[in-house]
């Protein structure tokens, strides 16, 4: 197995350099700081915007030979993450969580990385106007689900403390945060993400029926039907059932596990194990 750079010496120099910046900036967002310490903070915003350009370089193209859109799995990932440590970054000025943040980090660190190296394949011809907002709508939903399995994990976690100490399960979670507060947050993004992925899969179908031979029952579109199926389950489990705690987020973590095979997994796949394109 090989590491690319990118499709061209040209394209490597526009994306590589804001990904770097960008991973110096997660590793030092990564440094234990007091509670007074803005310097953690600071360094996650500044590695998050030069994520989104490095995100901006790389899905446009920036310096390669041709024009069109380039996407692939690591992309994809790195356009997760952002969305994630974005949300965090708006929540944590309401509610500081210096793990969390770390964790974030790390992960910050692992994506831009990844996009640098294994940039996907250009894409010329989309077959149609649409496309792009499918895969919009896809990351969109990759994000806002990232998110809900983020707090789902906090949730559990403070589930198991409040249990251990025998507390009414109306306590407070992590960092005095309302655990039933924290439950309702989780599957608001749930709800959200799962809007989303019902919109690209739509325009995905539209665009199907718009472009004959684009419509293919692969590991996508089969991982894609079962991740929706599985969060709408989920969700006609609480508004029916009132699914809470541990069986509704293992269901969050089911639907999401599919949801990252759909595309971030077939796609490795293709783009690394089998050093291929599409």
């Amino acid at each position: 197995m090989s590491l690319t750079l990118g499709s061209s010496g040209a394209g490597n120099v526009w994306t590589l350099w804001p990904a770097l910046v960008a991973a110096a900036a997660y590793l030092l967002a990564q440094v234990p700081g007091g509670a007074s310490s803005r310097l953690p903070n600071v360094a996650l915003t500044v590695g998050w915007l030069f994520q989104a350009l490095a995100l901006v370089y790389d899905i446009a193209g920036v310096g390669d030979a041709g024009s069109g859109a380039r996407f692939g799995f690591a992309p994809a990932l790195s356009a997760t993450v952002w969305l994630v440590i974005g949300v965090h970054q708006f929540e944590s000025r309401l509610l500081p969580l210096p793990g969390v943040r770390r964790l974030l980090a790390g992960l910050g660190v692992l994506a831009v990385l990844l996009a640098a190296l294994y940039p996907g394949e250009m894409r010329p011809h989309v077959g149609s106007g649409w496309l792009p907002l499918h895969w919009l709508l896809g990351i969109v939903s990759y994000g806002l689900f990232g998110v809900a399995v983020l707090h789902a994990l906090m949730l559990d976690a403070a589930e198991r403390r409040i249990r251990a100490k025998a507390a009414p399960l109306g306590g407070s979670g992590p960092f005095g945060l309302p655990l039933l507060r924290l439950e309702r947050l989780t599957f608001r993004f749930v709800d959200a993400g799962f809007v989303a992925l019902s919109a690209a899969l739509l325009v995905g179908a539209g665009t199907s029926l718009q472009t004959p031979g684009l419509w293919r029952w692969d590991h996508k579109t089969v991982f894609s039907l079962l991740g929706w199926v599985t969060f709408a389950a989920l969700i006609a489990g609480r508004r029916l059932q009132g699914w809470r705690g541990r069986r509704a987020t293992r269901w969050l973590y089911a639907g999401a596990v599919l949801l990252a095979l759909a595309y971030i997994g077939s796609r490795f796949v293709i783009e690394v194990l089998l050093q291929r394109d599409a």
